[in-house]
């Protein structure tokens, strides 16, 4: 199949590597110059524009950075949205805000254009494995024409329902999850610190005591031993707590754990952790703390 892909950074890099193993055929676009190269090496056409893309392909597919992108990339200067043709498909792998995917749900409805979210758990190592976890919404037909695209790189696919947005919500909510994660565990091992307790130790009797969480596992690995690689920076996590923020504050409700993990998680931003892993940054920052 002939897909245009648009974003080619450290996501949509490695999941268009997995679609032409899968053997597809890719015409791929990236705003920043040369970060298309490992696609085109293995067999992908580059296109000037987001529209030109387009031409040709059965689907697109975006892994753009954040909404002030995908405004760019669809609604910019041959854009993608008035190249996309009645009965075309745009599958968005990214992390937008909730109210985005209800605006293009709208437009794409108005012009004919099937419209799936279909937002990604996991970062590069796992793109790269094809083991991503994908949660789809959008229209049954429209899934089931995403479907073979989003098995190339994923290990499962979670259906949230027939309207976009549900897919971005879900996403929001596990974007909660593991900051919220990631705040307890760092909390909780500097205080067994403070307390003279190995956090190895602590680790090993509440995991098995009470949760038997890879995650939970593969953070405290992170914390103390340092990440192999940045799956999730500061700035990604901190930016899907602004989008929960947002859509918390639409629907009219204030959560007090997002309020106060969004401020944890900005004081590691401002501690010069910048660009590194999430879990760790959020770790040291607490530890520097109480020293």
């Amino acid at each position: 199949m002939r897909i245009g892909l648009l974003g080619t950074g450290k996501m949509g890099t490695p999941m268009g590597l997995r679609l032409i193993a899968a053997g597809h055929e890719l015409s791929v676009w990236n705003r920043s110059e040369g970060r298309a190269k490992p696609l085109i090496h293995e067999g992908a056409i580059a296109a000037g524009t987001p529209a030109e893309a387009e031409l040709g392909a059965a689907a697109v597919m975006t892994m753009l950075a954040d909404d002030e992108a995908y405004e760019h990339v669809l609604f910019g200067p041959n854009g993608l949205a008035d190249a996309l043709s009645p009965g075309g498909l745009h599958v968005s792998c990214s992390t937008i805000s909730v109210a985005l995917s209800e605006r293009l749900t709208v437009e794409y409805a108005r012009r004919g254009v099937d419209f799936v979210a279909a937002p990604v758990f996991g970062g590069p190592n796992l793109a790269e494995q094809g083991r991503l976890w994908v949660v789809a919404g959008g229209a049954d037909r429209a899934v089931d024409r995403a479907r073979p695209l989003l098995e190339a790189f994923s290990r499962g696919i979670t259906v949230a329902g027939r309207e976009p947005r549900l897919a971005n919500g879900v996403k929001l909510g596990g974007s909660l999850f593991a900051s919220a994660m990631i705040h307890a565990t760092s909390e909780a091992l500097v205080f067994a610190e403070l307390e003279g307790v190995a956090s190895e130790t602590l680790f090993e009797a509440v995991n098995h005591a009470m949760f038997e969480s890879r995650g939970y596992a593969a953070y405290v690995d992170m914390m103390l031993h340092g990440p192999e690689h940045v799956e999730t920076s500061i700035e990604v996590a901190a930016r899907d707590l602004r989008l929960v923020r947002e859509a918390a504050g639409m629907g009219g409700i204030r959560l007090g754990l997002v309020e106060r993990t969004a401020e944890i998680f900005a004081e590691a931003r401002r501690s010069g952790l910048e660009g590194q892993e999430a879990a760790t940054a959020v770790y040291r920052m607490t530890r520097r703390r109480q020293h």
